[in-house]
């Protein structure tokens, strides 16, 4: 690549927030970091922010690779392809140095002296494109108001281009699914049936994926696959609809599919999808109290969701930390008291099961560093968490343990994070492929005809 196809990218602080190791995503291309973002990250890693680790994994990135050369070679720009495979360069450019040219609020004083320093880059560079990177949506429209030519996300981590591409576990034929087979291998093993079908008859499948049709008679999942056939696990509609936890049945075929997934004990993970209303929590708390007090398939229930600000605010309240998380977990006790409603004292058997199922309100903050062994975790809310937040939890759970993860890519709090961007999505990806994984997207509301009112018309 000759020097006018080589970009320049200059990164905003956020990127480096979100992705400490960026500098090494941009290959045979130019990196330039201002300065404001190493003030903004010095900031920052003293901080008690969740992200102050990664402003620090991000400083020790740099100083790895800045640490033996001069002022002068850091402005010219270090190659970096003796620390990654990279063909291009990386430097810190003096952006407080340069003539101001956008002017807005005293508060924003870091983002005009970047913005002003990629304008100075834009013609300095000039012909070759200079690109700011940034994942602050705001800033990109600042920036291309300001003169910016070229601005971006970092989508190096993103493993879908469209939110409508995600897979959603399962696959619906139309029509009968028996007609257009004909004829197929069958075999029983144990108390399963299973049916070997060409892999052709269907698209893109992998393992554990749900596959029912229209006639509401036929439903599977597949086993295993090879590179020509698909061997598929009858499950049938009647029974995944007759499937049960903590007196809780299917109102949809989704919600028995999920309820399927929670309830098989050869996965260790499911990943539960779809909008508000739909029955994500009310299922996974029936499954986790079904399977440990019931059937004693694990010693307790741990439940964790993404805090916002949690560092700052959780040392105000009063209490133990499982009382501290009492109103960010306010959602489990609604659905332990629905579960309960019909009972003759709700908050007397409210008390006997959180000591019998031993349910636990944890932090997120504090996940790193645990072994859970033979528990059954539920990690609510997760589409605001990334995808490193994510693998805290994952790589928490040892031998024995359940992870149902739930979200709503619809309702995103984080300011840096979208739904192709979100560790929800990037797990759903990841694991489709794992044969200890299920993933489905509970299609529906079911609360009230409200909320499903609400869903379809706001």
């Amino acid at each position: 690549m000759d020097d006018a196809e080589r970009k320049v990218f200059v990164l905003d602080t956020n990127i480096l927030l979100h992705e400490p190791l960026a500098i090494y995503s941009f290959k045979e291309h130019d990196v330039v970091i201002p300065m404001t973002v190493l003030e903004e990250l010095d900031r920052i890693k003293d901080s008690k922010r969740d992200v102050s680790r990664d402003a620090r994994i991000a400083i020790r990135a740099l100083e790895a690779i800045f640490h033996d050369a001069t002022p002068e070679q850091i402005a010219a720009g270090i190659p970096v392809n003796k620390h990654s495979n990279a063909d291009g360069t990386i430097a810190i450019f003096a952006d407080y140095e340069v003539k101001e040219t956008v002017h807005a609020f005293a508060d924003k004083a870091g983002d005009n002296r970047i913005l002003n320093g990629v304008l100075y880059l834009q013609t300095h560079y000039a012909p070759r494109e200079v690109v700011l990177v940034t994942k602050d949506i705001n800033m990109r429209l600042r920036a291309k108001g300001a003169g910016v030519y070229h601005v971006d996300d970092y989508r190096s981590d993103q493993l879908i281009d469209d939110v409508k591409l995600l897979t959603k576990g399962f696959y619906q034929f139309a029509g009968n699914f028996w007609v257009r087979v004909g004829e197929c291998h069958s075999e029983k093993r144990g108390r399963s049936t299973l049916h070997t079908l060409p892999i052709n008859l269907f698209d893109t499948p992998f393992v554990n994926q749900y596959l029912i049709d229209e006639s509401k008679e036929f439903a599977a999942r597949v086993q295993s696959l090879d590179s020509d056939t698909v061997t598929l696990k009858d499950i049938g509609h009647e029974r995944l609809m007759h499937r049960q936890a903590w007196g809780i049945h299917p109102k949809n075929i989704y919600q028995g599919m999920a309820l399927d997934a929670m309830m098989d004990p050869d996965i260790d993970l499911v990943i539960l999808t779809g909008p508000a209303g739909c029955g994500k929590t009310i299922l996974a708390m029936a499954a986790a109290l079904e399977q440990v007090i019931e059937k004693s398939m694990y010693d307790k229930i741990i439940v964790t969701r993404n805090t916002p600000e949690i560092a700052e605010s959780i040392g105000y309240l009063p209490g133990t930390e499982e009382e501290k998380m009492m109103p960010w977990l306010a959602a489990v006790t609604d659905t332990m008291e629905a579960l309960h409603k019909n009972d003759v004292c709700t908050d007397g058997s409210m008390k006997y099961i959180f000591d019998k199922a031993n349910i636990q309100f944890k932090s997120i903050n504090f996940m790193r560093g645990r072994s859970i062994q033979n528990a059954f975790v539920l990690l609510d809310e997760c589409q605001n968490l990334t995808a490193s937040q994510i693998k805290t939890i994952i790589t928490r759970c040892g031998e024995g343990t359940k992870l149902v993860c739930s979200g709503n890519l619809a309702q995103i709090d984080s300011s840096y994070l979208s739904p192709v961007t979100s560790g929800l999505t990037y797990i759903v990806e990841r694991f489709k492929n794992f044969e200890g994984s299920a993933n489905i997207y509970l299609n529906g509301v079911v609360r009230s005809r409200l909320a499903e009112f609400a869903e379809e018309n706001l």
